[in-house]
């Protein structure tokens, strides 16, 4: 027999929501990986989105270039760029920013202390890695993007550690 807790916690999936600037290359291929560690724990408790702090891209794919080395790891980066809307403050329980300008950029956006305290870097979580942010790969070479890979690997699988440690303890 389940708990009232644990009967809410099945209903109710815990909101992640990944954060960068466009929404085409870190958080769309976050959303991506994020989506990968859930199948891979067999974890149906949460829901992953992407968006960006600008609305430049919107309606557009992940650049063909985060596309294609996610594609080489065994991810498929599906998501269409949407900007951040103030409804996402409310509608989701976790909003990580891949920098601190975009972790900056979402403190400006947040309208409650509440929603302020669901902001959070995307390397807080990292495993391995001692990076302090995700970086933009959009104007470097092959290698940015592979680098972003690296630490989406790493801190998506600390994230899922943590929440299932905190959230469903």
């Amino acid at each position: 027999m389940k708990t009232h807790k644990e009967e809410q916690m099945e209903q109710k999936k815990y909101n992640i929501l990944f954060v960068c600037l466009g929404n085409i290359c870190r958080s769309a291929a976050a959303e991506a990986v994020m989506k990968s560690v859930l199948k891979k724990h067999n974890d149906e408790r949460f829901y992953v989105d992407s968006a960006g702090i600008l609305s430049y891209h919107q309606g557009e794919p992940a650049d063909a270039r985060m596309r294609y080395f996610a594609a080489q790891r065994g991810y498929d980066v599906t998501s269409i760029s949407r900007p951040v809307k103030g409804y996402d403050f409310e509608q989701f329980d976790i909003i990580i920013g891949m920098d601190d300008s975009n972790v900056d950029d979402l403190r400006e956006r947040a309208a409650t202390i509440e929603q302020e305290s669901k902001i959070h870097k995307m390397t807080e979580y990292a495993i391995h890695s001692e990076a302090t942010s995700v970086p933009d790969p959009y104007y470097g070479g092959n290698e940015g993007f592979e680098r972003v890979m690296d630490l989406l690997e790493d801190t998506c699988e600390g994230l899922y550690q943590y929440l299932v440690r905190t959230v469903y303890a």
